[in-house]
């Protein structure tokens, strides 16, 4: 029997028991209008619209296209929902339990099927990253041929997992986590729909933003969530889904922190002061916080590049880079795997010696300039590049510190209104110390030594 993505013995338990399937299959969209999320790939005559025949006329058929998201994203229900909408064989096939002889199956009933009764075949292939070079190679001449459409799923890079004559011949479609918003409307949904709860159990308002936070963009997590919790609170004899109903059934509190107040900041505050007091169990602490309450990773990461250099500075100079770096990893992976990378820069962070000198030089010499301490810039340091430079006297007499055994040329470089401040005062905590013998020595051969 040809492999489909739902059994028919699967969908006549459904229909006539629609109860027993769970939360998360009962609530998936039938039409793409239902779908939650991802607009951006759903407009007029977008690759999605065509597979479903609703713009796929002319000479230009619909394309094959890898669907690339996190979990929960929407990739099976897309596949779903093009699975009952269009007039094509719907063929699905999973990368964990099929192989080359599956595949070759699939194409060879497309063959018959177009040149039969000219029918076409839509292949679903869901977590196409697990087959090997020579499973993807497989798929080559059907895709080309356009013996089959293809729909590939995938949570892996595709430019690391998937062959590139593969992705050549598909459309590369990225599905987005989704928002807040989008889950709360598809929670609100599932607990008032007739394919849902039915409006057996109301969800409060403490209760609703806790299952957002623990379903991380991902929505069948967020139903599964959901229906735990509210046959917990039926069992009960209750009318609404407790918060504390819900802690017990996900085993998981509910952190007392709005991402839109005061906890935002007090505890964005607190992780920062900690790194800066370098304890790095109180640091991971309020990070945890930061974390489990569904903060942006982004936000986190740059407060972190701030530390770096507010409260590190030169007394690690590692510690700017180890951040960023945070920040870049950070953007590219996203949640669950963020949290160990802004674990480690976290740590790294806190352990560093610590030193305020750049804060405080920026700050001095800013504070300068704004009391209108400027001035005209030496002569000797002006541009000379133009004609005429030289009988205004710019550049004129400027010791290029290269031509000096040393290195330094003894001459002014500041305005004559801060010739005699120092703004950079170096500590020697760290790898400050040799940056501090830097300035002593530099100042001293500029001729501005202290007395």
């Amino acid at each position: 029997m040809e492999p489909d993505l739902f059994t028919a013995a699967a969908e006549e338990r459904q229909e006539k028991d629609p109860a027993g399937s769970p939360l998360a299959v009962r609530m998936r969209p039938r039409t793409l209008d239902e779908v939650v999320g991802q607009q951006h790939l759903l407009k007029p005559g977008s690759p999605l619209r065509r597979l479903v025949g609703e713009s796929a006329k002319g000479p230009a058929g619909p394309s094959s296209v890898i669907l690339w998201g996190p979990p929960g994203t929407g990739k099976t229900t897309l596949a779903y929902v093009v699975s009952k909408a269009t007039d094509a064989r719907f063929v699905e096939l999973s990368a964990i339990t099929a192989g080359v002889k599956e595949v070759r199956a699939v194409i060879d009933g497309a063959r018959r099927a177009a040149g039969g009764y000219g029918k076409e075949t839509v292949l679903f292939l869901d977590e196409i990253h697990r087959f090997s070079k020579a499973q993807q190679d497989s798929l080559l001449p059907a895709v080309e041929n356009r013996w089959v459409t293809l729909i590939a799923a995938t949570t892996e890079n595709p430019f690391f997992s998937v062959i590139s004559p593969l992705l050549s011949r598909s459309l590369l479609l990225t599905l987005e986590p989704l928002t807040d918003d989008d889950l709360r409307g598809l929670l609100r949904r599932a607990a008032g729909d007739e394919r849902g709860l039915k409006g057996a159990v109301a969800l409060p308002e403490d209760t609703e933003a806790h299952l957002l936070r623990i379903a991380g963009g991902d929505a069948r997590r967020a139903l599964t969530a959901l229906e735990a919790a509210a046959g917990a609170a039926l069992d009960k004899g209750e009318t609404e889904i407790a918060l504390a109903t819900l802690e017990e059934t996900v085993d998981r509190a509910a952190v007392k922190y709005d991402r839109d107040g005061d906890q935002h900041y007090d505890v964005a505050s607190a992780l920062i002061k900690s790194i800066r007091g370098s304890d790095v169990d109180a640091a991971l602490h309020y990070l945890a916080r930061m974390i489990e309450a569904g903060e942006d990773p982004r936000f986190i990461a740059r407060r972190l590049m701030i530390s770096a250099s507010e409260d590190i500075g030169l007394a690690d100079p590692g510690a700017l880079p180890i951040a960023v770096a945070a920040a870049q990893a950070v953007a590219m992976i996203g949640f669950p795997e963020a949290a160990l990378t802004l674990s480690h820069a976290t740590i790294a962070l806190a352990l560093a010696p610590k030193s305020n000198a750049a804060t405080t030089a920026i700050g001095a010499a800013l504070a300068d300039v704004r009391k209108g301490l400027a001035g005209p810039v030496p002569a000797h340091l002006r541009d000379g590049h133009y004609k005429g430079a030289a009988k205004l006297g710019h550049a004129q007499g400027y010791v290029y510190p290269h031509d000096l055994p040393e290195g330094i040329a003894g001459q002014q470089y500041a305005p004559d209104a801060i010739k005699d401040r120092e703004y950079y005062e170096p500590t020697r905590h760290g790898a400050e110390a040799r940056y501090a013998d830097a300035v002593e020595w530099t100042r001293k051969h500029l001729g501005r030594k202290r007395d």
